[in-house]
């Protein structure tokens, strides 16, 4: 009897995604304790707010730190600073007393560090290792007590291609006694030339577009650890379509890319695409209640946002399924209050006749030169007429003879997940989960909002003179305003080129031509091997739920999760140390049957491939892995490992020793990489070198030559 299968493995995989830490490359301003051994400050709350104008950017922090020991505390203020930066503002007031900062040179500045380290046995702070720092004398603060602290500082950065890159350093997780009550990030831009991307491959952004030049993005949370710093990306460009180009290539590896696609927010030229809709509710016995009346309230907001040239359609479906009117309605006011007054009289009851209500809301549609949607939301299986998954989606993708794009809503933990998820992608649309606790009508009516738009179907991307390849998402969805379009893959060789969109407006075809450089080397967006084999893994899951099981797929996904750190339903168990699963366990686990189509985990594990296969956001990790810049660190027998160390021989050098703290200047990266911890694999070059125990106190010029090589 297998102990450990695909479903217990699959809540590991969910877990993974919603609990995890993750690492950064700097941290933010912290208090260094004079006594180590009392513990850190907490961080009560850490406030941004930046304003951008073109390339000029004004950072203003705001932090307030509270002593929750039971002692007083003093030591020192050290906010480590981005190249290049000038501070205009330092202000701490103590009892009507202004403490005075003072920038300390990176040389300076490393005494401190250093001797924070020799003192307390930690390495954290070897990340801050070679950057120039703002610092100032903390004065004691009693028990309890709080200390806030404003910087006001500026920067100037420089467009690659017409694209700027702004890094916060906002890790925390090492330097807070207690979790962060608030944190916000705030970000102000304004730009000469048209904005075309905002985008933070690191946190979730809440974005405004005032206009073509402007927008505001906020980030915030509570009750946090932060565990990464804030990367802004931001682009300019005169084109109607804005393309933006972020790459990543080291070595002799291929390249990774990233294209986001970014419509104007108005424009006469680039008109909204009249569109038919139809909405298909479910009105079975299992969605009376609060679920039936937030779906009704969700249409209803649809209902009243649609465009002057759309037309409509309004199904519900029980046992049977029934059309407000036999044909698509156009946009009046007497159609919309009628057909408001017909959706506000269902009522639920009876069973789930999933396959007649798709089959009778693709009919609705007509060949014509508007795009086609259909909105589908359920709570359960189908329990009336077909039920069998396959035959339900081959009756529903026949049947879409237009080409209609399907948008699936599975509400509740009763829904068959493979089901919802083949008709999304069997037609072009995507599914969406609402879970217990979450509102319907929120959900169901900002998802209308993001299409009430579109402005491109149909979209095509060619990179003629560029040897792309395993791009994702396969097919691009349709583009719509206010909206960005990712495509992130691989690159084989480098140099200038033509990068084509082409696409459909109302059945006029467009094209844009965009002159863009993937580079031989391009060592900046760190996080997209990440980004682009979380959408591969994805991609790979997927074929796994829908056709089933293979080696190949197997061996693939576990390749990909241990190279760079991504956690899947098949390799949960090598990074979960603490339940000691046996060898025949994990072995047990890679041939287990597919995971199931119903249920909770069903549902929380299918919205986690989602997330992976179209977040714009790299995933995150979990205690047992690290990942600092495009490296990968797995906890192995105490030791943080490099993703790549098998058993290779490596250069062993004593922990906090003089080589130790000299590799961050024979090695001008590998600082953070340091600050793992006291233990740790790092592959330099050809070697790799481990901090132990035992082992070289100094450097040699043999050893410097080797990690020099």
């Amino acid at each position: 009897m297998r102990s450990l299968t695909y479903r217990s493995l699959f809540v590991l995989f969910t877990v993974a995604l919603v609990g995890f830490v993750s690492f950064g490359t700097f941290a933010d301003g912290v208090i260094i304790p004079d006594h180590p051994e009392y513990g850190w400050l907490t961080i009560v709350y850490h406030r941004v707010h930046v304003e951008i104008r073109d390339g000029v950017v004004t950072t203003h922090v705001d932090q307030l730190f509270r002593n929750d020991t039971h002692r007083d505390s003093e030591g020192r203020y050290v906010f480590p600073l981005p190249p290049g930066a000038l501070v205009s503002s330092f202000s701490m007031w103590v009892d009507g007393e202004a403490l005075e900062g003072r920038i300390l040179t990176a040389t300076e500045a490393r005494e401190i560090y250093e001797d924070y380290v020799r003192r307390a046995i930690d390495p954290a702070l070897l990340e801050y290792i070679g950057r120039d720092t703002l610092a100032a004398r903390i004065y004691p603060i009693p028990a309890g007590g709080e200390r806030r602290i404003e910087i006001v500082y500026t920067e100037l950065l420089q467009a690659d291609q017409g694209v700027y890159r702004y890094r916060y350093p906002l890790d925390t997780e090492r330097f807070s006694a207690q979790p962060l009550e608030h944190v916000k990030i705030t970000v102000d831009l304004e730009t000469k030339s048209p904005l075309r991307a905002v985008y933070s491959p690191t946190h979730g952004l809440t974005v405004n577009r005032v206009d073509e030049h402007s927008a505001t993005a906020v980030h915030e949370d509570n009750y946090i650890l932060p565990s990464i710093d804030f990367l802004l990306y931001y682009s300019v460009y005169p084109e109607q379509m804005g393309m933006t180009l972020l790459t990543y290539r080291a070595g002799d590896d291929d390249g990774y890319f990233l294209l986001i696609l970014t419509p104007q927010v108005k424009s006469d030229t680039n008109a909204v695409i009249s569109k038919d809709l139809a909405l298909i509710l479910d009105q079975s016995g299992s969605m009376s209640g609060e679920k039936i009346e937030q779906a009704k309230q969700a249409l209803i907001f649809i209902l009243g946002n649609l465009n002057p040239e759309d037309r409509f359609a309004v199904i519900a479906f029980s046992d049977i399924a029934e059309a407000f009117n036999e044909t698509l309605m156009p946009v009046t006011a007497e159609s919309i209050g009628s057909a408001i007054n017909w959706v506000e009289r269902i009522e639920a009851g009876g069973g789930t006749n999933i396959d007649q209500a798709l089959t009778l809301g693709f009919s609705m549609f007509e060949e014509s030169e508007r795009a086609r949607f259909l909105v589908f939301l359920t709570d359960g299986e189908a329990t009336v007429g077909e039920m069998d998954t396959l035959r339900i989606v081959e009756h529903a993708t026949a049947a879409n003879d237009t080409s209609a794009r399907l948008f699936t809503f599975g509400v509740g933990y009763n829904v068959n997940t493979v089901l919802l998820d083949r008709l999304a992608q069997e037609n072009r649309g995507t599914t969406a989960y609402v879970q217990k606790g979450e509102n319907l009508e929120v959900i169901l009516s900002s998802f209308y909002s993001k299409i009430a738009s579109p402005v491109l179907s149909d979209p095509q991307i060619d990179i003629p003179a560029i040897e792309a390849y395993d791009s994702y998402p396969r097919v691009l969805p349709d583009v719509f305003r206010g909206s960005q379009l990712l495509l992130v893959g691989r690159y084989h060789n480098s140099g200038g080129t033509a990068i084509e969109l082409t696409g459909d407006v109302e059945g006029e075809s467009l094209a844009y031509t965009y002159q863009r450089s993937f580079p031989e080397v391009s060592l900046d967006a760190s996080f997209l091997p990440r980004l682009w084999a979380g959408r591969k893994i994805a991609s790979l899951l997927d074929q796994i739920r829908f056709y089933g099981e293979s080696d190949e797929l197997i061996d693939e996904v576990i390749r990909l999760s241990k190279l760079y750190g991504i956690i899947t339903p098949y390799t949960s168990f090598l990074v979960d140390e603490s339940k000691g699963y046996s060898a025949e366990e994990m072995a047990d686990a890679l041939g287990a049957a597919a995971a199931p189509a119903v249920g909770a985990q069903a549902v929380k594990g299918s919205a986690s491939l989602r997330t992976l296969a179209g977040g714009e956001t790299v995933q995150p990790v979990w205690e047992s892995v690290r990942v600092v810049d495009d490296r990968t660190y797995f906890m192995q027998d105490g030791v943080w490992a490099d993703s790549t160390y098998t058993d290779q021989e490596t250069i062993d050098i004593v922990a906090y020793s003089g080589a130790h703290f000299d590799l961050a200047s024979v090695v001008p990266w590998i600082a953070p990489h340091l600050a793992l911890g006291d233990e740790v694999i790092i592959r330099v070059g050809e070697v790799y070198v481990r901090i132990c125990e035992t082992g070289l106190e100094q450097l040699t010029e043999d050893v410097i030559g080797l990690l020099n090589k």
